[in-house]
């Protein structure tokens, strides 16, 4: 596994959401968010194919672990 994709693989295990700010051919901009809010606490740019493939199959990190919304509100 790449350095890059671990970083957001680790951030992920360890309760962090995260989302995509830009992604393009060949690079990426990533958003590491808290898991309590989704305030932003870093961001970093890679041009790893790992990382860019991981990042174009999900837009944002996908929370499995909460409940699903209650359509009648």
């Amino acid at each position: 596994m790449s350095d890059d994709l671990e970083t957001l693989v680790r951030w992920e295990h360890a309760g962090g959401t995260w989302s995509v700010v830009h992604v393009s051919a060949d690079r990426a901009t990533v958003a590491l968010c808290r898991c309590d809010g989704g305030e932003q606490v870093d961001r970093f740019t890679s041009t790893d194919p790992a990382l860019l493939a991981h990042v174009t199959r999900r837009s944002a990190s996908e929370i499995s672990w909460l409940p699903p919304a209650d359509p009648a509100g």
